[in-house]
């Protein structure tokens, strides 16, 4: 962020280059059933922890595109959960961004066992980017990836 005669302007950088992130995930006690199996309704919690550690790794954090005028919401959710996460096993996730268009951003997400590999789920989200009224805009430029 740059201040330019005492008003604040936001800094972006001049392209998304980081296409995927891992962060780790320790489920906590809350977070799991009396069987101390991870709830269903976690993951979309987790996942957006993955979107947001993916930006933040691009030098972007959501409050900076918020003040840009730039909010993404959630169209779609998907999550096909293939084994059971237990409370307290460090687990890792990985997020990718799939795709950029005009109007949405695509991701998809993997979360495996850290000590053996396993999949526990796999997912995917379309974010639809829209203003502070709600109304559908384009991404901005610089959330396109890099052409290769």
């Amino acid at each position: 962020m740059i201040e330019y005669r005492g008003r604040c302007e936001v800094v972006f950088p001049k392209q998304i280059t980081i296409q995927s992130h891992t962060i780790i995930v320790v489920p906590r006690y809350a977070e799991t059933d009396k069987g101390g199996v991870v709830h269903h309704s976690v993951y979309p919690i987790w996942f957006e922890m993955g979107r947001t550690e993916l930006l933040r790794a691009n030098g972007v954090a959501y409050t900076d595109l918020e003040q840009a005028g730039v909010l993404f919401v959630v169209t779609e959710l998907r999550i096909r959960y293939r084994r059971p996460a237990t409370y307290h096993e460090k687990l890792q996730l990985r997020t990718h961004c799939s795709a950029v268009t005009t109007c949405k951003v695509e991701h998809t997400y993997q979360l495996t066992r850290s000590k053996d590999g396993s999949l526990l789920a796999e997912g995917s989200t379309i974010l639809a980017c829209v203003d502070a009224k709600g109304k559908v805009r384009r991404v901005p430029k610089f959330m396109y990836p890099e052409p290769h």
